[in-house]
């Protein structure tokens, strides 16, 4: 059984057929998801997610994408959110200097901000990093992010980010880029994690792995993924679902 555990389960792209997307999860062997939310709209939509689903878990937070959209009350809405039982973590939050949709400075007060009210909840962090991790690394040293840990999710930085992160106390979570034939370093990568701090998941309906890239992803293809690394490991697509679901449940306290 396997758990994807960053997945958008509230995005438009799945309105049409959502119940049956879920469906083909299950039947593919995926017992739990964790919906992110990115903004204070889809922090809602995910707790509403996890709400109608017993099996889907939520994560509440503001992407860096958005960080210029926070107002005035949105940090009070997101605590009140972060109550619910099945609220697991708090995310995604970072930094990506990749498009800059946010000021590169606003956005570094806002992860300051998000990592100071993760630590008073008490919950793990989803961290979103892009083109941004010498900054992302200080910032989460700086403000003491280890006393919650959490996860690098989708994965895709260099050996030195890696390493930072896991002497942290985080996790790496990989998705279907590991399939792409022009990620041979991130595959390298993988060799080297411990086996108790790997995480899989989709990021859906984005980053489809292969053989279905051009399509719309979704998470019956984290078992896609499961089977890359255990190729890359020398093991069975079991024994990584099996491996990479107890660490899930470990993290996010998911019975």
């Amino acid at each position: 059984m396997l758990i994807d555990t960053h997945a958008h389960l509230d995005d438009a792209r799945f309105d049409g057929d959502r119940d049956a997307m879920i469906a083909r999860a299950r039947e593919a062997g995926v017992e739990h998801f964790v919906t992110i939310g990115c903004d204070l709209s889809t922090s809602r939509a995910a707790v509403e997610l996890a709400d109608r689903y017993p099996f889907v878990y939520a994560t509440v937070g503001v992407h860096p994408h958005e960080a210029k959209q926070i107002g005035d009350s949105w940090y009070d809405d997101l605590r009140r959110l972060a109550q619910h039982k099945k609220v697991v973590a708090y995310g995604e939050i970072g930094l990506d200097y990749h498009y800059n949709h946010s000021p590169p400075k606003l956005q570094r007060e806002r992860f300051r901000e998000q990592i100071t009210l993760a630590r008073e909840l008490r919950l793990p962090i989803v961290v979103h990093t892009r083109e941004a991790q010498d900054d992302t690394i200080a910032i989460l040293k700086e403000e003491n992010a280890a006393d919650v840990g959490g996860v690098f999710h989708c994965f895709s930085g260099d050996a030195r980010l890696a390493k930072n992160a896991l002497d942290l106390g985080f996790l790496l979570s990989f998705s279907g880029v590991i399939t792409f034939q022009n990620a041979t370093m991130l595959r390298d990568i993988v060799k080297t994690v411990p086996m108790d701090r790997i995480l899989v998941e989709t990021d859906s309906p984005y980053l489809t792995p292969a053989p279905h890239r051009g399509k719309r992803n979704e998470p019956a293809h984290v078992r896609l993924v499961a089977e890359k690394i255990a190729a890359i490991q020398g093991m069975t697509a079991d024994q990584i679902a099996e491996l990479t679901s107890q660490n899930a449940r470990r993290v996010f306290k998911i019975p």
